[in-house]
């Protein structure tokens, strides 16, 4: 779906709103791994100047969601089996941290805040039987509810580690989701994992919890290690 937020060529925030839609783009697949990123294409896409262009694909060379090519231009960062499994190990401690973190620091509107969310996610199932872009809505719910979570941590350091880390690893989950999750089994899998991890947290079952969430976020690598070379 093409972005529809659009700025004037050299206006002050062109350059930001491009990085967010790029970066989006990029992320859910729209872009494809390795797919060079023309400046013609970008500029009819965001309706922007090439300046604002530039600033974001540099922002996003440091985020290392694009790389230079031959120094002519710029291609979406390539995907690999090597990174897919230092990204999702190294997330899986960093969130177990998180959440452990959270679990002890956490206070009644932390776990108000976990209900709630854990409540929409599990009233969104539809949506991943429908079009892509519910697949994506029902992603960011997912993501909301891991957060909840996380950020009873109080760590914006970590919370920061997290972040960045979940992006990188957006890409392979992407692939994951459209190959697995409108399986019912894999997703009522998925939910009692959910589900589990609430009760867990909401116990302050730290060590069931570090367990349960390690689990559950590399359940996406196991699944697609065998199809990423």
């Amino acid at each position: 779906m093409p972005s529809t937020a659009t700025a004037a060529p050299g206006s002050d925030n062109s350059a930001g709103l491009v990085l967010g839609q790029l970066k989006d783009d990029i992320l859910t697949g729209f872009f494809s791994p390795g797919e060079k990123l023309k400046m013609t294409t970008l500029k009819a896409r965001y309706q922007v100047g090439v300046s604002p262009l530039r600033e974001a694909l540099s922002q996003l060379l440091v985020e290392q969601l694009v790389v230079v090519e031959n120094q002519r231009g710029f291609k979406v960062h390539p995907i690999s089996q090597a990174e897919m499994q230092d990204i999702y190990q190294t997330r899986s401690h960093i969130e177990a941290l998180c959440v452990v973190q959270a679990i002890e620091n956490g206070d009644d509107a932390w776990e108000a805040g976990i209900v709630a969310a854990a409540h929409q996610l599990k009233k969104s199932a539809s949506l991943l039987e429908q079009s892509e872009a519910d697949l994506h809505r029902w992603e960011a719910l997912h993501q909301a509810f891991h957060t909840a979570i996380a950020r009873g941590c109080q760590s914006p350091s970590l919370l920061h580690v997290r972040r960045s880390l979940y992006e990188k690893a957006s890409r392979y989950r992407n692939l994951w989701l459209k190959q697995n999750m409108i399986d019912g089994v894999v997703f009522d899998a998925n939910q009692k994992d959910h589900n589990d991890l609430v009760d867990a947290v909401l116990a302050r079952d730290s060590d069931t919890a570090e367990r349960l969430i390690k689990e559950h976020l590399l359940a996406p690598y196991r699944a697609l290690k065998n199809f990423v070379y």
